[in-house]
């Protein structure tokens, strides 16, 4: 099994369901991993794996758009990669909001997600 990652990668986002987070926005920390079987490769180009590039836009996109879960986001996300890659076997997900609008709160939030595909 092969794994594509992206890891820590920071975006500054508009998410969350408080007053004001669509307008204030936040940091936000993404770890992304894409599996899938190496299938006989000989990796001798981009298009016999996955581009990770095209993952960093793809979370970029969904990013931008502002919304009230990060649970929402993340299975958007996991959907778009599966579209875009149907031989995708499993993809973990975490998205973190580094100043959560919380009162005496030091630390950060987040939402992880794992799916795995039998198809």
């Amino acid at each position: 099994m092969i794994s594509i990652e992206l890891a820590d990668l920071q975006i500054y986002a508009y998410h969350g369901i408080f007053e004001g987070e669509e307008k204030v926005g936040n940091p936000y920390i993404i770890n992304l991993s894409v599996k899938y079987e190496e299938r006989d490769n000989d990796f001798e180009n981009i298009n016999n794996t996955i581009n990770y590039e095209e993952l960093h836009n793809i979370v970029k996109q969904r990013m931008s758009i502002p919304t009230g879960l990060l649970e929402k986001i993340c299975v958007n996300i996991i959907r778009h990669i599966k579209h875009q890659y149907p031989f995708v076997k499993e993809i973990d997900l975490s998205i973190k909001k580094l100043q959560p609008a919380l009162q005496e709160f030091q630390g950060n939030v987040g939402v992880s997600m794992n799916k795995k595909f039998n198809d």
